[in-house]
């Protein structure tokens, strides 16, 4: 997978896409709640494999920590490793910027998988956009 961070309008609508299709679509999140009012703030991602959009992300730099969000991988690409690429990636930039630590909100469902990355657990669940959630983090 090829991973830009996002820097032309079909770049950014393509990680737009992966992010509409996955959560929008797949997981029923609100289109208003998908899309924000920190995307202007945000340094955007993208994953490319054979020029097709199939991983999306964002980063925003909150409290000192890289706050990773939106991380998302399209289901027909699932299990390739990807999501983590992605993630590992994104932790390079925030290393880059000056910043020694990674804090995201996961899904629960996914909790397992942040934690095979590193992540640890710091907070009990809670609902964003109607799905559980533990916010994370970690020591770049």
């Amino acid at each position: 997978m090829d991973i830009k961070i996002v820097e032309t309008e079909k770049e950014l609508k393509d990680a737009y896409n992966v992010r509409y299709t996955v959560f929008v679509q797949e997981q029923n999140v609100a289109e208003e709640l998908e899309i924000d009012d920190l995307e202007e703030e945000a340094i955007h991602f993208v994953g490319y494999s054979d020029g097709q959009a199939i991983a999306a992300s964002r980063m925003r730099f909150v409290d000192g920590y890289g706050k990773m969000e939106r991380i998302c991988v399209m289901k027909e690409a699932r299990g390739l490793g990807y999501g983590r690429d992605i993630l590992i990636h994104m932790e390079g930039v925030a290393k880059e910027k000056g910043f020694n630590k990674s804090k995201l909100n996961a899904q629960t469902r996914a909790e397992g998988f942040y934690q095979g990355l590193g992540y640890q657990t710091i907070s009990g669940e809670f609902l964003d956009a109607g799905i559980p959630h533990v916010t994370m983090t970690k020591s770049l």
